[in-house]
């Protein structure tokens, strides 16, 4: 699921991107004793994914007798990043650093990496679904491997709905859809399940604009040729609808507020599961888990457009794998052999179904294995369809501004500030300023001029 990524700790980064990069520490091992070479691969994923990983990190490692990967935890990415951003331009660094989608800008601005046009041929690259690589497509080259890529979905309690004689939602619901079904629910509930919540999530603010085909920042969301963000977006008629669909269920009396972090998602989830909560939005990478604890029929839909506003679609969340140029010839070309098996279809299909995360290889939806999983659970198909049906717009590319984290919090205390009641213009307007506050703080830092 995506990680919380807070102020302080983008500050920092800015910091260290301003100031240069200066602190080292060890040489990154490049051969063992049995003369494998050892390619260092820094990862942020715990708990299921993390065992996932190591399983498919040993598969390779036994696949062939050349190389050795060795997956080093680093922390959250809010840990990691820092961490790679210390050494990137020294032998410490590691071959394979994993980076959430936000900090696309920032790895950029290291120069210390190889697109993956250069590394690999064109015949893994092709492999990777459009949608999923056009994030990561900057300058027309694909700069990172996709990796642990997801969207976020509608999840709802399609048992309840159906025993209290409701209908379920489409597909592709609208604002007044979810509306109308969360207050049918507390209604008919007498309140004892609350029809819906909406986390105080930048991602989830960022994606339900997207999806009415509003840019979050200026110059093509900050990709337009020889260009780059100088102005970011957060007071839009987008964002408005958005508010007023929130406000509206608050009126309604169908909302719960579990604020935001680490702790509402659960909180959330929590509730969900035990019946007290009939709607929320979260990562499609939950869909297994969902499924495997609800004790209901779980229905999962696109997430929602605002009324009478064309599905746009969706930008992609989660992370890749970046890989460090400082390295030997060697280490580069086993980076490149693992890459490849990574995103290879059958790996793929091995991670989708591990995780919950997309396959981002075009031809492991088709395999047997992934196939049989959507037919016996069609909601693990929903997210791979609301992005593969996402129009190609620089919207849906997703923005390419380096301060995202602090855009994102601004975001999530306007949409707290709502929530509780604050005029949804002025809310917007001091997140937006304060955002462009920061990047403008950020681009004369690194002599960037408008």
């Amino acid at each position: 699921m995506m990680k919380k990524v807070t102020t302080i700790t983008i500050v920092c980064l800015t910091i260290l991107a301003v100031i240069g990069i200066g602190i080292t520490h060890g040489k990154t091992p490049t051969a063992s004793s049995n003369q494998r070479t050892t390619i260092v691969f820094w990862h942020s994923m715990g708990g299921k994914p993390a065992a996932a990983l190591k399983q498919l990190v040993a598969k390779y490692n036994a696949s062939q007798s050349k190389y050795t990967v060795v997956p080093e935890y680093q922390g959250a990415y809010t840990e990691s990043l820092p961490k790679y951003l210390n050494v990137a331009q020294s032998s410490a660094a590691p071959a394979i650093v994993q980076a959430q989608e936000i900090a696309t800008s920032t790895m950029l601005a290291t120069k210390s990496t190889i697109p993956m046009n250069q590394l690999l041929t064109a015949q893994t690259t092709d492999q990777i679904e459009d949608n999923i690589a056009r994030y990561y497509t900057v300058n027309q080259q694909l700069q990172a491997m996709p990796f642990n890529s997801s969207t976020p979905v509608l999840y709802y309690n399609k048992g309840l709905v159906e025993q209290l004689g409701l209908t379920p939602l489409p597909q592709d619901p609208s604002y007044t859809d979810v509306l109308n079904l969360a207050k049918a629910i507390t209604d008919k509930t007498g309140g004892q399940t609350k029809g819906m919540t909406i986390e105080a999530y930048g991602w989830l603010f960022e994606e339900l604009t997207a999806n009415q085909n509003q840019l979050l920042a200026n110059h093509d969301n900050g990709r337009a040729a020889g260009q780059y963000a100088t102005k970011i977006n957060l007071n839009t008629p987008a964002a408005k609808r958005l508010m007023q669909f929130m406000t509206q269920a608050i009126q309604d009396k169908s909302f719960v507020n579990y604020g935001s972090g680490d702790i509402a998602e659960a909180n959330q989830q929590t509730a969900f599961l035990a019946g007290k909560l009939g709607i929320f939005m979260q990562s499609s990478a939950s869909t297994g888990d969902l499924q495997a604890n609800a004790k209901f029929k779980l229905g999962v839909t696109y997430v929602p457009h605002a009324d009478g506003v064309p599905r746009n679609g969706l930008a992609l969340g989660g992370a890749a794998l970046w890989v460090n140029k400082n390295q030997p010839a060697t280490v580069k070309q086993g980076t490149a052999d693992f890459l490849k098996f990574m995103a290879s279809a059958e790996s793929q299909a091995q991670w989708r179904l591990a995780t919950g995360y997309l396959a981002v290889n075009k031809h492991a939806k088709d395999l047997p294995q992934i196939t049989t999983a959507v037919a016996k659970d069609p909601n693990l198909g929903v997210a791979t369809q609301q992005l593969a049906t996402s129009q190609k717009n620089p919207v849906t590319a997703g923005p390419l501004v380096p301060i995202m984290p602090i855009a994102r919090t601004n975001m999530e205390t306007a949409m707290q500030s709502i929530a509780n009641g604050a005029p949804i213009d002025k809310s917007l307007q001091v997140a937006e300023d304060a955002t462009n506050q920061a990047l403008a703080v950020y681009n004369a830092a690194n002599h960037l001029k408008k």
